[in-house]
């Protein structure tokens, strides 16, 4: 098909078509009934749709307003802040080759100590903190049972 076939039928469709059953009973009908008759019908069924959506909007407000006062809030039961102005016990191994380990478990507790004072209530800042914590205190065990 080309354009010239699609526009032929273009100009075909604009003859007038007959409706298949006579529309002006219905019409009368509704032009004879009384004004007020068809404004309450028409507002009866619009007004509870209308109010069950605002109250699921408000129902839906109250869980997101909610949602973000649980999440904004203090955790209460979390453990002391950690201080950080006391200092670390320094490990230095007798043992060169462990002395990189050292220093980097070293660093990894300061960094872990300065981002709890950003943040004194992360629970994973604390298992990460007391994770190095462990670490270190195994590889004192291995030091004192290798040497």
């Amino acid at each position: 098909m080309n354009e010239f076939e699609w526009r032929r039928q273009l100009r075909d469709l604009r003859q007038p078509v007959m409706p298949q059953h006579d529309l002006w009973p219905s019409i009368d009908a509704a032009l004879d009934r009384p004004a007020a008759a068809a404004e309450t019908t028409a507002k009866a069924p619009g007004r509870r749709p209308r109010q069950r959506l605002a109250l699921a909007g408000l129902a839906a407000s109250a869980l997101l307003v909610a949602g973000i006062g649980w999440q904004l809030w203090p955790m209460r039961h979390a453990p002391d802040v950690v201080r950080t102005d006391v200092a670390a016990p320094v490990w230095k191994p007798s043992d060169p080759r462990l002395t990189g380990a050292a220093v980097e478990l070293a660093a990894a507790r300061m960094e872990l100590q300065q981002a709890l004072q950003q943040a004194p209530y992360s629970p994973a800042l604390r298992r990460l903190l007391e994770r190095t914590r462990l670490q270190q205190a195994q590889w004192q065990g291995r030091m004192r049972d290798a040497g």
